[in-house]
């Protein structure tokens, strides 16, 4: 997620280090936060690929700064992330929002509507938090009013992302290939 996140923010405009841990941050939220010794190796794993560049401009007030570009290669290779996400990237909210966040780098509308289509298989899978056996539990079922509470929100933040879902697929791929 945080090297999809730095080539996804970098695509739209270099930045330094600092500018772009706060906007990792506000991506990702307060649950997971962008620790300095955790986005400088990232930045310095995809410079040595090159897919990143740096360059130094003069500080505004001391020292100078290190502004980060994408190369060419990092604008193929978030658009080869984009297009064929890992199977977590999909599952897991926070890094589906960082996939969702960036999805508008890809140029072909039917690309963006497959990657929306695996997200839409995955949570019209029958799942739950709780289980009895292999058998998800509903909402209903459950005497623990907060875990009825938990699966509550869940079901409707997911009704409402289905909406979404159908809604984007249909106005990108009206066909469905």
């Amino acid at each position: 997620m945080l090297e999809l996140a730095i080539l996804g923010f970098l695509y739209d405009t270099p930045l330094h280090g600092y500018e772009l841990r706060k906007r990792i941050t506000a991506l990702a939220g307060h649950v997971r936060p962008v620790a300095e010794s955790t986005l400088y190796p990232a930045i310095k794993r995809l410079e040595t690929a090159g897919l990143l560049a740096r360059t130094t401009e003069p500080g505004t007030v001391a020292a100078p700064r290190h502004v980060l570009t994408l190369t060419e290669d990092g604008r193929r290779d978030l658009r080869r992330r984009l297009t064929e996400p890992v199977q977590r990237d999909i599952t897991d909210e926070n890094r589906w929002f960082t996939v969702l966040a960036f999805l508008r780098h890809l140029d072909d509308a039917p690309t963006q509507a497959a990657v929306l289509r695996r997200r839409l298989a995955f949570l019209e899978e029958p799942a739950s938090f709780f289980y009895e056996g292999d058998r998800p539990l509903r909402a209903e079922e459950l005497d623990d009013p907060f875990r009825r509470g938990i699966l509550a929100i869940a079901r409707a933040t997911s009704r409402a992302e289905l909406a979404w879902l159908r809604s984007m697929i249909d106005s990108l791929d009206p066909g469905g290939r």
